[in-house]
């Protein structure tokens, strides 16, 4: 009776073994990751014994080849470095780590041999050191966040490279020195561009009006100089956030884009006056306040929906909402 109990047992186990979908590689892979992060409860379902396509959370698996193709770790209770074993899951095309407060350290190289990544979300966590060049090696990237987190240095230059790349987020870190010329010649797709809330200086490189950028936002840094070239009837710009900078142009000549329905100025230098084309537009939001703009608000549109506080702070802009002009 015992050798018949033994020989059930074992064909159990050959038969769960064999019916496993999850590629052993990619489950040690895994199992090292989660043992790097000191093995979290919010993991607790990834188990040896089970098969890693059916754990209860935070993988993918492909339909047909079982690999893992998703990792999405959000929300989670656990402390350390990103584990240099994500690096050995070949076939990731999403990688999300965010919402991880206690995640701590740099971007880990071993991200390079991910050659299939193209979302990368790294945001709300606690990473610091450098925005590493060499992410500009994933050239299926399509989507990088690295939003809210401590990182420092430079923008690399490299990163233009990226012939996929739909989004940049590398808004609210501690990012220093300028906005690369070579944003101004992305080898693809034009990125929706978020450098906002760093330390960035200096003026924003000419070379940006040569694309037809749809979102940028760069407010709350240092930057410096005249943005109207990004600007003009040919620019298919909808989203624009220059506010709490040092910009100083004379924004009276200048064209908008019948595309913009979004746009931020506060908090500059600006002169000049208010084009009448603003009228013009379906404008969502606009915020002129504290520069140094004089004359009528251009009446039509949606131009004196907006509060009095998007407007005030300037020389002397008048009319609805504000007060009349004299």
């Amino acid at each position: 009776m015992a050798s018949l109990s033994l020989f059930f047992f074992l064909l159990f186990s050959l038969s769960a073994s064999a019916s496993e979908r999850c590629n052993p590689n990619d489950k040690k892979a895994l199992l090292q990751f989660k043992e790097s992060l000191g093995n979290p409860y919010d993991l607790i379902s990834w188990t040896p014994d089970q098969d890693c396509c059916n754990w209860f959370c935070c993988v993918e698996c492909h339909p047909t080849t079982h690999r893992i193709v998703s990792l999405d770790v959000s929300y989670a209770n656990v402390s350390g470095h990103i584990p240099p074993s994500v690096g050995d899951l070949p076939y990731l095309e999403t990688l999300i780590l965010r919402k991880l407060p206690k995640l701590t350290g740099p971007i880990p190289p071993a991200i390079t041999k991910l050659t299939r990544l193209k979302m990368l979300w790294l945001n709300w966590n606690n990473l610091s050191g450098p925005v590493p060049p060499f992410l500009a090696t994933l050239r299926n990237l399509d989507y990088i966040n690295l939003s809210f987190n401590n990182l420092t240095g430079s923008i690399p230059p490299s990163l233009s490279q990226l012939p996929n790349l739909g989004y940049l987020r590398l808004d609210r870190n501690k990012l220093t020195g300028t906005i690369p010329k070579s944003f101004g010649k992305f080898a693809g797709t034009v990125p929706g561009l978020y450098l906002s809330h760093n330390q960035l200086t200096g003026p924003i490189p000419k070379s940006l009006g040569d694309l037809n950028f749809t979102d940028i936002d760069v407010s709350r840094n240092k930057l410096s100089g005249d943005v109207s070239f990004l600007f003009g009837p040919k620019s298919v710009l909808q989203f624009a956030d220059f506010s709490r900078n040092m910009f100083e142009f004379d924004l009276t000549k200048v064209v908008f884009p019948a595309s913009l329905t979004r746009l931020d100025l506060n908090h500059n230098k600006i002169y000049g006056s208010l084009p009448k084309g603003l009228a013009a537009l379906e404008l969502q939001l606009l915020n002129v306040s504290y520069n140094r703009l004089c004359g009528p608000i251009p009446v039509g549109g949606r131009m004196q929906r907006f509060e009095a506080t998007e407007y005030f702070h300037n020389r002397c802009l008048c009319g609805a909402p504000l007060p009349a002009c004299k």
